[in-house]
């Protein structure tokens, strides 16, 4: 299915409401319309089964629609809601400064911040010195993001060993689930992944909020 049959199957899904789910999520929460198209932040492919899932921003949200397809059939068989899933790797240290911290690695950090600065949006100031990496700020599953982080890091393994070694290093974890009942969803973690993090030396740390409207 190419993205536009995609984005036909679930604008008719929407406008119809054939799936019972459909309406529950309709009623209490709006995709966002461009021109009269539903916008579609990301389509993936990557699924090992015969699923596409297509991420659908939700307004005034953090969170996501998304909407699971069939490759075989060409049908929506579910509809449901990811949660904004943002995941980076921190190291963070109150001797050195972040040009020193990323001397020590060969990858490229997305953010950083030198001890005294004042935080983004706060009245605040850092109380230590970091830098961060992130590969990914598209929506996808916790599990696909954990995985593509690590697999980015260890393209440099002897040098996060090293950061690891001079300064506080932890993978950082930010979840806004939607509210819409008791169950907000989860998160697992495979041995093999825990093994990935244990030979980097490197913690987890999670941050879970959860946001919007219950199902009625």
């Amino acid at each position: 299915m190419t993205d536009l049959e995609i984005s036909k199957l679930i604008l008719t899904e929407f406008t119809e409401k054939t799936l019972g789910v459909t309406s529950q999520y309709l009623e209490i929460h709006e995709p966002i319309y461009k021109n009269g198209q539903l916008q579609i932040d990301r389509i993936d492919r990557e699924k090992n089964d015969d699923t596409i899932i297509a991420y659908l921003p939700v307004k005034d949200e953090y969170f996501f629609f998304a909407v699971y397809l069939a490759k075989k059939t060409g049908q929506i068989f579910n509809i449901g809601t990811e949660s904004r899933n943002l995941i980076s790797l921190v190291f963070a240290s109150e001797n050195m400064t972040s040009d020193e911290l990323k001397t020590l690695t060969k990858l490229g950090c997305q953010e950083f911040w030198n001890k005294g600065d004042k935080k983004p949006n706060r009245n605040a100031t850092y109380k230590f010195s970091g830098i961060e990496f992130y590969t990914n700020p598209e929506p996808d599953e916790f599990e696909d993001k954990l995985d593509k982080l690590l697999t980015f890091i260890e393209g440099d393994r002897e040098g996060i060993l090293l950061l690891s070694t001079k300064s506080k290093g932890y993978i950082h974890v930010l979840m806004d689930f939607h509210r819409g009942n008791q169950l907000l969803g989860g998160m697992s973690i495979e041995a093999e992944t825990l093994k990935r993090m244990s030979a980097l030396n490197l913690s987890i740390d999670f941050q879970i909020t959860a946001w919007g409207n219950s199902f009625k």
